[in-house]
């Protein structure tokens, strides 16, 4: 039986829909606060390569942070560990919720995609 680490913002109706499917579920987690406790550039390297997806998949583009730095058109000049390093910066920047656990890693809430996870 897995139990998976969910790093969420409470205030955010995403990460609630998620903590309620988790529940519904029998998937058993633990909960941080992705913004009192943000993942370490350590945290995130591991999970980007254990996702096999593009590191930019890991930033919230609709947040208000991301668009305030501009950071759609700084993004494409950062290599991989300034863009490792600007994640681990502020919770804000990564995409909600993150779901991990064994090789899972899932970033934002697709129900037909979490689907699969074990319980």
């Amino acid at each position: 039986m897995t139990k998976y680490l969910f790093l969420h913002y409470p205030k955010c109706s995403t990460c609630q829909k998620a903590r309620q499917w988790l529940l519904d579920h029998h998937i058993d987690f633990e909960e941080r606060h992705i913004v009192e406790k943000n993942p370490s550039y350590e945290e995130l390297k591991h999970w980007h390569s254990l996702s096999g997806r593009p590191l930019k998949s890991f930033f919230n583009t609709s947040g208000l942070k991301y668009k305030e730095l501009e950071l759609s058109s700084k993004l494409p000049s950062l290599n991989e560990e300034e863009q490792l390093r600007l994640l681990a910066s502020d919770g804000m920047l990564v995409k909600r919720p993150l779901l991990v656990g064994g090789k899972t890693v899932l970033s934002g809430f697709k129900p037909d995609i979490w689907a699969g996870l074990e319980n």
